[in-house]
């Protein structure tokens, strides 16, 4: 392989790991305006505007549509949250109960009450105690990490938001500058690339999309059968988690359990384990196929992907591997990469 070819694939690796963390905002935003493209261009052509009026129509379109679905989103949660701070104090009230209880129980099997607890005992109520007390830590320290992360996310938000209007307005002209680069025989090949990518891309969004719904019902059928409250609202929660980086369904249900066993509701402790293990079995099964069938990739090379991207640079890695693959299929479809090995 000449070096040339090797000095462009890692130079390509080490824009695209760039651009899936600093140029987040900015690639997303450009996702967004390849979306919103055939809209400014349904303006352009019915109603006879020009670009610039029909770029500022569908951007200020998806900007409303955005705002209200946060709005009404963050409105739901923020009520759903106060709830749940309402009653805080009265579960922990219950789960200091419960565990004197079982002390008052474990009294009475002590030499019908007159021996001290044993030492195993003694240590584990006191890990039960100390657990309760880390999950109240690190449920305030996620409320702080939050609230303190609304500043960097209005930025962000600001960005993105400027970024979709200026790309949607700029593509064609993005896409005459990138092509001027290459040379008449070779912008054919790059166009099916690009064409390629474009499917391949959308195609994974559909896939994490589709991903989300299926996560959104095993959530919301397994929170009725289990019988907890606010079974719609907390199913978009646990979805929510799943999708941000680092987090994951266990991220919501697996304390949510030990707090409620640690309390003494055991069916529903046990209940949402076993939905957390049925979500992450049913995901780790289905997620493959979904993700190679709508990226044009085999199952195992997008499990591989997955995992070694993950492996490799984090979180990112579970976007980035998957691309990477698509760009390099993309290329050698088009003719790019046409060599073979050769031993003499």
């Amino acid at each position: 392989m000449p070096i040339r070819i090797i000095v462009l694939m890692v130079s390509s690796l080490l824009f695209l790991y760039l651009l899936f963390t600093v140029g987040a905002p900015f690639l997303l935003a450009l996702v967004v305006a390849i979306f919103l493209e055939p809209l400014t261009l349904l303006f352009m052509n019915k109603a006879r505007m020009n670009r610039l009026a029909a770029t500022t129509i569908s951007s200020t379109l998806f900007t409303v549509v955005l705002l209200g679905l946060l709005g009404l989103l963050g409105m739901k949660l923020v009520s759903e949250l106060r709830a749940f701070l309402d009653k805080m104090p009265s579960m922990l009230e219950n789960a200091n109960t419960y565990i004197r209880s079982l002390i008052e129980k474990a009294q009475t099997y002590s030499n019908n009450g007159a021996a001290p607890l044993p030492d195993q005992l003694e240590d584990w109520v006191s890990n039960i105690t100390a657990a309760l007390s880390q999950l109240s830590t690190k449920l305030s320290g996620v409320l702080f990490s939050f609230a303190s992360g609304i500043p960097d996310f209005f930025i962000f938000f600001i960005v993105f938001l400027v970024a979709v209007y200026l790309f949607s307005l700029s593509l064609p002209t993005m896409r005459s500058s990138f092509l001027s680069l290459f040379e008449e025989k070779s912008k054919l090949q790059v166009e099916e690339v690009l064409a390629s990518l474009r499917r391949s891309v959308f195609g994974f969004l559909r896939a994490q999309l589709l991903l989300s719904v299926i996560t959104y019902i095993l959530s919301f059928t397994g929170l009725l059968i289990i019988g907890t409250g606010y079974p719609l609202a907390i199913a978009l929660v646990i979805v929510i988690v799943d999708i941000l980086p680092v987090l994951g369904v266990g991220s919501a249900l697996v304390p949510w359990a030990a707090f409620q066993i640690a309390t003494g509701e055991m069916y529903t402790g046990i209940g949402l384990i076993l939905l957390f293990l049925v979500i992450t079995v049913v995901r780790r099964i289905v997620e493959p196929k979904i993700l190679g069938d709508a990226v044009g990739i085999g199952a195992l090379s997008a499990l591989i992907s997955l995992y070694v991207g993950y492996e490799l640079v984090g979180i990112v890695g579970v976007f980035l591997g998957p691309i990477v693959v698509i760009v390099f299929m993309a290329m050698r479809k088009a003719g790019l990469f046409d060599f073979k090995i050769k031993f003499q």
